[in-house]
């Protein structure tokens, strides 16, 4: 995941310059096989080659993206809560869901996300480890959960104050609205939902997070796994 763009440049659309024609390579007939490199791993080789290289590319920063000031990174450690989101599907269905930042000494950021399947229900959690990608203004995150599991989530825009962030998936198709609160009044929900439309989130999709059991049932939350 980490590596692959030094090695497998992308062109100006963003698209990996070896990767379209990966898939021709790996059932090419006429190879001289070695005895010790079987046709299907040589096939798993080269898939691993082009996963890499999509992921380099879908994972750098945007044109235009280097005009953005950088972020102060010990700033957006501690806890966030998930006021809305357009969800992961294992997100689905979580209510008083929040993450949790830790800086660690190395420059890496220890991400625990914690959740209920219900108000009624116990605490789970998820752990990842963040890399923050270097020039990216502290702003693109590549992730493992379990140490092996990916993500990338690139953060479009913090406020001024540090009460909101706003943060989504490079292609914009999963976004969340943090807050240092659990509570966010429509007005200015509103008005992120406005922001993340301006960043090329499809509002349509996002879904409130109830962080209070009144918030359940309310118009636009989302409801729980358990009740």
């Amino acid at each position: 995941m980490l590596a692959g763009r030094h090695l497998n440049g992308c062109d100006r659309a963003g698209r990996p310059l070896d990767a379209a024609f990966a898939h021709d390579w790996a059932t090419l007939p006429a190879m001289p096989w070695s005895p010790r490199v079987s046709r299907s791993r040589f096939r798993l080789l080269l898939s691993a080659i082009a996963l890499t290289a999509l992921a380099a590319c879908a994972t750098s920063p945007r044109t235009g993206d280097s005009g953005q000031p950088a972020l102060d990174l010990q700033r957006l450690m501690g806890t966030w809560y998930v006021i809305a989101h357009v969800p992961y599907f294992t997100e689905r269905g979580h209510v008083a869901s929040h993450d949790e930042y830790t800086l660690r000494a190395d420059g890496k950021v220890v991400v625990r996300y914690l959740y209920r399947t219900g108000f009624q229900q116990p605490w789970k959690q998820l752990e990842a480890v963040a890399t923050v990608v270097p020039g990216s203004g502290n702003r693109d995150w590549r992730l493992r959960f379990f140490r092996v599991v990916p993500a990338t989530q690139r953060i479009l825009e913090v406020a001024p104050d540090g009460s909101w962030a706003l943060v989504a998936t490079p292609d914009r198709d999963l976004a969340w609205v943090f807050a240092r609160t659990p509570v966010m009044d429509d007005r200015p929900y509103q008005e992120l939902l406005r922001r993340l439309r301006g960043h090329g989130v499809n509002s349509d999709k996002v879904w409130r997070v109830p962080q209070l059991p009144e918030q359940v049932g309310e118009l636009g939350f989302e409801r729980p796994n358990d009740p």
